[in-house]
């Protein structure tokens, strides 16, 4: 093989790898109801669907990282590849909601050794100038988040839910095919960091347990043992788990870097941003789908314009956060960002995407353009170059666990609202057993019409109104929780963020974390 084909082959094994993952994650959300609809399991059920692969993710993306630095990147990258294409045919095969979430779980194991082992294949390959190849990897990352939602969208209404994972099956065959041919084995060399396994352990399963009660809340309440159980033995966890790292030679999450101010603030910011973003993304795409009537093609193109606008302008924002400082743009980006999510908050049952969607997801995008690069680079910028792997890995993590912790509790916030909204528009002529029994199976969904073809004719119209009613309030609730997070974050980057004290190019890092990983991860490798 000539000595120039081996690193092209090798930056496209891991743009396949990666394009596998970002594309399976983006298309899920717009599956949702259509698995709701064949497997059941409510809001709940789809909440899992997703929480379950980010739990996963973002609990293990750093052990991850340091599996590939212990037993090398190719087989790290192998082995995530090659787990990812089997528990994403499990995902197409579930014949239940249980056994489906608990093949997500798997994928995003998968996917925490993917994620960082595809960087570090595309360093080992490109010893010298490696921007360029990093770049590339980052902007076809960027492309899985924009086919994603029309690839998923189609999918599902021509074939089936199932055909989202299924389809990754072809793209994990050739590109363990270019690994077998273009990465080099190598033994492993002595670890350069021990794996945190008792740290990683106690993230995972406090995350799970304050993640649960969360989901189990609507349906139990709050003074039921299996909400409050769970929660508390999360909050323990999680304690328990801050003093492990603390302690730790070789911590998963070093929390000495949290001492310096811009990565303190900074991360702070990613978890208020990220968690907006994705609570935003997963109500306004079950909303246009179970309430407005949109089919699952047309939700997923409904969103493309903010990865467009990100990926278009991200990099030109950078480029000016290097000559005028990152601050104005991490505070008044975020803030922009939010005013687009307050147009929700207006959004009625019946949708016209030009007048009711698309000023607000242009204005959000915008502002997340503003956002993403200069956000990224202060954090690199604020841990010395030896750290910058780790420091790009801790935001990742923080970035994930953001969007698993938000959408749980927004959607239990969402739920509660629907709940007491649903009973109080009901009218007194249609509160008999039959229209309880209505609005029970629609509180289950929670964003959705109700089925009132077993009602008397009377009833069927106030039930019908009480449930759009009631979603449409609760949409705008959460709605307004995300504008409220993503709000909170530019507060933050404008009184928290400072100049940098080591310079990082932000429009090298113009995916953020959007896109998986900033550039500048790969220096300290």
């Amino acid at each position: 093989m000539a000595p120039a084909t081996r690193p092209r082959l090798v930056l496209l094994a891991a743009i396949m790898g990666s394009f596998v993952a970002g594309l399976d994650a983006t298309a899920v959300n717009v599956a949702l109801p259509a698995i709701e609809r064949d497997l059941g399991g409510g809001l709940a059920g789809q909440q899992w669907v997703v929480n379950g692969y980010l739990l996963a993710l973002g609990s293990l993306i750093l052990v991850g990282g340091s599996l590939g630095d212990v037993l090398g990147a190719r087989r790290v990258f192998s082995l995530g590849v090659a787990g990812f294409g089997v528990a994403s045919v499990a995902c197409a095969a579930a014949p239940s909601i249980e056994l489906l979430v608990g093949a997500r779980v798997v994928q995003g194991a998968f996917g925490a050794l993917l994620t960082p082992s595809a960087l570090a294949v595309i360093v080992a390959a490109f010893p010298g100038d490696r921007g360029p190849a990093i770049g590339t990897w980052t902007a076809w990352s960027g492309i899985a988040t924009v086919v994603g939602p029309f690839a998923g969208g189609w999918l599902v209404d021509a074939a089936s839910w199932r055909w989202i994972f299924l389809v990754n099956v072809p793209f994990v065959l050739v590109t363990l095919a270019l690994v077998r041919v273009a990465i080099p084995a190598r033994a492993a060399g002595r670890p350069q960091r021990s794996i945190d396994w008792s740290g990683a352990a106690l993230c995972a399963a406090g995350l799970a347990g304050g993640v649960y009660g969360l989901i189990r809340q609507p349906q139990a309440g709050w003074a039921s043992p299996s909400v409050v159980l769970p929660i508390a033995a999360g909050v323990a966890l999680l304690a328990a788990f801050l003093l492990h790292e603390a302690r730790a030679p070789d911590p998963m999450l070093p929390l000495g870097l949290f001492r310096r101010r811009n990565f303190a603030v900074g991360n702070v910011e990613t978890f208020s941003m990220y968690g907006g973003l994705a609570s935003m993304s997963f109500l306004l795409v079950l909303f246009l789908q179970q309430v407005a009537g949109y089919d699952a093609l047309e939700a997923g193109l409904a969103t493309m314009p903010t990865t467009l606008v990100l990926f278009a302008l991200s990099k030109r924002f950078g480029a000016l956060a290097d000559r005028l400082g990152p601050r104005v743009f991490m505070g008044g980006g975020p803030l922009l960002a939010a005013v687009g999510l307050a147009w929700f908050v207006r959004m009625p049952a019946d949708v016209d995407y030009v007048v009711d969607v698309l000023p607000g997801v242009l204005v959000f995008a915008l502002g997340l353009a503003i956002t993403v690069a200069p956000l990224t680079a202060a954090i690199l910028a604020d841990a010395d170059a030896s750290d910058a792997g780790i420091a790009s890995g801790v935001n990742n993590a923080v970035a994930r666990v953001a969007a698993l912790v938000a959408i749980a509790a927004v959607g239990a916030v969402v739920a509660g609202t629907f709940t007491a909204t649903a009973g109080d528009a009901l009218p007194a002529r249609a509160t008999g057993p039959e229209a309880q029994r209505v609005i029970e199976a629609a509180r289950r969904r929670t964003l959705a019409r109700a089925d009132t073809s077993g009602l008397p004719p009377a009833q069927r119209g106030p039930v019908a109104r009480a449930v759009q009613d009631a979603s449409v309030h609760a949409f705008h609730v959460g709605m307004g929780i995300s504008a409220a997070l993503i709000g909170l974050g530019g507060a933050l980057g404008l009184v928290g963020i400072v100049n940098p004290r080591r310079r990082v190019a932000a429009e090298a890092c113009s995916g953020g974390q959007v896109a998986g990983a900033p550039a500048d991860a790969a220096q300290a490798r």
